[in-house]
Formats: C-alpha cells, structure tokens, sequence
C-alpha cells in the first residue's frame, strides 16, 4: 500500500469515527432537550401563575355554592330535594348558555379581553346576591348564580386553551394539570367560606323540624332575613376579590395566540364534527362534570341519613373538605404519572377505580358507604384536564371554538343533580323513604347516577389509547 494510499484510508476512517462522534452527540442532544422540556415556560411563568389563580377562583365559587343545595333546603323548608337542587342547575347552566359567545368573542378579540369580560360577569353575580337577600326571592338568587357562571364560562374558555398555549405543546396535558391542581385548592377555600361564614350562622338549623313550624310568622319572617343575609356575604366579599384580580390581569400583558389565517367558523364547526375523538370527549366531559356536582353536592344529604340512621353527629362539610384534599392529592400524583404514562390509560384506570368507590357508596351502610362516596374523589381529580388535553390534541385554530363545546358539556352539572334530586323525592321529602332491593336507601340508590357518568368516562379513555399515545 502506497503512502497516498495509506493517509486516504486514516482519513477515511478519521471521517467515520467523526460521523459516528456527531450521531452520538445528536443523540445525547435530543435526549437531553427532551428530558429539559419545562411544563411552564419561563417567558411565560407570571402569566401562568396569574391565570392559575383564576382557576383557584372559579372553585371557590363551585364549592361555596355546592352546600347551599342543603342550606336552602333549610332556610325555605318548602322547597322540595328537586327545587333546592336548582341551585346546580342554575349555577351549571351559566356554562351552557355562555360557553359558545365566549369563544366567539375570544376569537374576534382576545383570551385577555374575554378574562377581563368574565371577571366582570363574575363580580356582577356576587354583587346581585345582597338585592336577592333584601327580596328573600330564590329566583332572584337562582338568577345570581347564572350570571357568576355566564363568567366563569368565559374564564373557563379563555383559561384552559391559554394554560396549553403556555410551553411547549408535548407538556401542554401536564401543564394543564399543574394549573388545574389549584382548582381544589379554590374549592376547599370555598367549603371553608360555607361553613364558618354560612352553614354555622344560621339560625334556621338551630331548631327541629317541629320546633321550625311551631314558630310565629314573625319569627320564622325574622330567621329567614337574617339567614338569607349570612348567605349573600361571603359572595358579596369574593365580588371585591374578583375586581381586584381583575385590575391585575388588565395591568399584565398577554402572550398573543391568533393566527394569522384564522379558519372560518364553518369550517371550525366541520371539523370538529368530523373529530370522533373531540366529539366523544364533549360526551365524556358532560358524564364527568356530572358525577363530580352530584358527588360533592348530594354528600350532604348522605352524611344526614348517616346521622339519622346511626345515631351520629357528623358535619358533612368536614367530609366534603376530606374529599377536595383527596382529590388535589390525586391532581398532583396523577400529573407526575402523566409524565411517563398515557394519559388516556391513567383516565381509563381512574374511572375504573371510581365506578368501584361508587358502587361501595351505594351499597355499603353507615361509615364505610361514606369512605367509599369521599373516595370517589381520588379518581376523578384528573378527569377534566384530561379529557380537555386528550379531546383538543392536535388542534389548530378550531381548538377555539373546540374549547367552548368542552366548557358547554359541564352543563352535565346542571342536568344531573337535578335527576339525583328526583331520585331522593321518590318516597318523599326525606333521605330514607323507601329501601331498594329491601335495604339500600334512596339516598345511597341515588348514587348509581355517578357510577354510569364515570363509567363512560373509563370508556372514553380506553377508546382513546391509540390517539393519545
């Protein structure tokens, strides 16, 4: 071999090893960017923290409103289980009605824009409960919960998509977990509020049933005032914080999401009807919405039959606040295995484990029906934010209006409890009137309701593990 000869094969072979050096360094490259892939990005951590407690704000309204199914039900005894539970309806009805104006108006003008509409909505609500106090009209405050829910539907809109558009797009479900861990963090502040603001300052439950209707028009007229009165103030005082919030959104600039060859509203609307995946998440997050509202607002109820059949002094906000620490501690723990695992298995497992906890509550008596009902709370806690990233994966600009068909489908919160509260008034106004099967109360029959939600829940994560992957 010649001497030429020899240095073109050294630097054939320098050329390989060179090659070879640069895949390796790639590899390590790629690998790294992936595992360095923050769920929030810095450019955007302020805007990410500010929105976050919007959704910290709109579970203090939730829960806050939940107990007063049950506490209306005390202060006006002519309401029976279906009317009181117009509450829900009213309040979950906001969604539907709004949810469609608010991408509409978020998509001519902008998320910022339609946060800034939704906190006046929301504020103007509040502020509506002191003339429906001074009225003592429950229309009036069934009007008031509508109006503050018209807001959060334009907070919810705006919110969620903004929270998947902050970061990169392959940590977008994680993201929107971490902001939506905050959300039952808002809603034990909101079980909080009803207790020691509402719940123990009325007076209407200071006397017994018979001890209420023995009292003179006056008195009961005098009860009643004061009643409805401690109910408006804790809204009243969350009105000022939404004004406040408020003033700091409009003061902080928002990224800009529009694109610039926005896609027409028709065409917005064929596609998204053409998406079985996105169409059958609107279905699915109609049934979640539901199980959760009956739930959280229904275990009041539970807990008075517990009482009264078991002879026991039980405050049911304490096991409604148990279950929001169960279900922020399922958020936080469901986030960290969405890291390494599909998130459509982790909702398909979930509504598994749910649908057991269901069936307990409906079929155990006394304490351990009562662990099983909080549970439930566990498996829920990553349901929404999953059935949101899962159904808008891949999305474009139809994400927009995408976003208001998930946000209407938490109408399923208005219709479902309303069904429960028809369950309850089978035998009559009481829990216990009449035994399924010779020995489960109507209370806890009431139950199966949540267990058939969550059962299409489990169903629309298994039919989505190959899309989600």
């Amino acid at each position: 071999m010649t001497q030429f000869e020899k240095t073109a094969v050294i630097s054939d072979e320098i050329h390989q090893q060179d090659v070879i050096n640069s895949m390796k360094f790639n590899t390590i490259k790629k690998k790294s960017l992936s595992q360095k892939i923050p769920v929030v990005s810095k450019e955007y951590l302020f805007q990410f923290v500010i929105i976050t407690v919007l959704f910290a704000l709109w579970g203090i309204a939730n829960d806050l409103t939940t107990p007063m199914v049950s506490t209306f039900k005390k202060v006006m005894p002519e309401l029976s289980n279906t009317q009181a539970s117009l509450v829900q309806f009213a309040f979950y009805f906001g969604y539907f009605f709004m949810a469609l104006p608010a991408a509409l108006f978020v998509r001519k003008f902008s998320y910022k824009s339609g946060i800034i509409l939704g906190l006046l909505l929301y504020a103007t609500g509040a502020f509506l409960f002191y003339p429906a106090a001074h009225y003592q009209s429950y229309t009036f405050f069934l009007v008031s919960l509508w109006v503050i829910t018209c807001g959060l539907a334009f907070l919810e809109t705006t919110s969620n998509p903004l929270i998947l558009f902050l970061g990169n797009k392959e940590t977008a479900t994680q993201r929107l977990n971490l902001a939506q861990a905050f959300n039952p963090v808002g809603a034990i502040t909101g079980l909080i509020m009803a207790q020691f603001l509402v719940i123990k300052e009325i007076k209407s439950d200071d006397y017994s049933a018979e001890a209420f209707k023995a009292l003179s028009s006056s008195e009961l007229a005098s009860i009643r005032e004061n009643d409805l009165g401690v109910i408006s103030i804790p809204y009243i005082g969350l009105g000022i914080f939404v004004l406040v919030i408020l003033v700091i959104i409009f003061l902080t600039k928002m990224p800009k999401t529009a694109h610039e060859d926005k896609m027409s509203i028709g065409e917005s609307f064929k596609k998204l009807w053409a998406n079985k995946n996105y169409k059958y998440g609107v279905l699915a997050q109609a049934f979640y919405v539901g199980a959760q509202i009956m739930c959280w607002t229904f275990i009041f109820q539970y807990v008075d039959n517990v009482n009264k059949t078991f002879g026991l002094e039980l405050t049911a906000t304490y096991y409604n606040i148990a279950a929001m620490i169960l279900f922020l501690s399922g958020r936080w723990i469901g986030t960290a295995i969405m890291k390494n695992t599909n998130p459509s298995k982790i909702l398909m497992v979930f509504g598994i484990g749910g649908i057991l906890c269901a069936l307990g509550a409906i079929v155990l008596q006394g304490m351990p029906g009562l662990i099983s009902l909080i549970s439930i709370s566990i498996f829920m806690s990553i349901m929404f934010p999953t059935i949101y990233g899962i159904a808008l994966k891949d999305m474009g600009d139809e994400a927009k209006i995408g976003s208001a068909g998930l946000v209407m489908a938490i109408v399923g919160g208005a219709l479902m409890p309303v069904l429960q509260g028809s369950i309850l008034d089978l035998g009559g106004p009481g829990f216990s009137d009449i035994k399924v099967f010779g020995y489960i109360p109507e209370v806890n029959f009431s139950f199966i309701l949540p267990l058939i939600c969550l059962a299409v829940v489990a169903w629309y994560g298994k039919t989505t593990l190959k899309f989600s992957k």
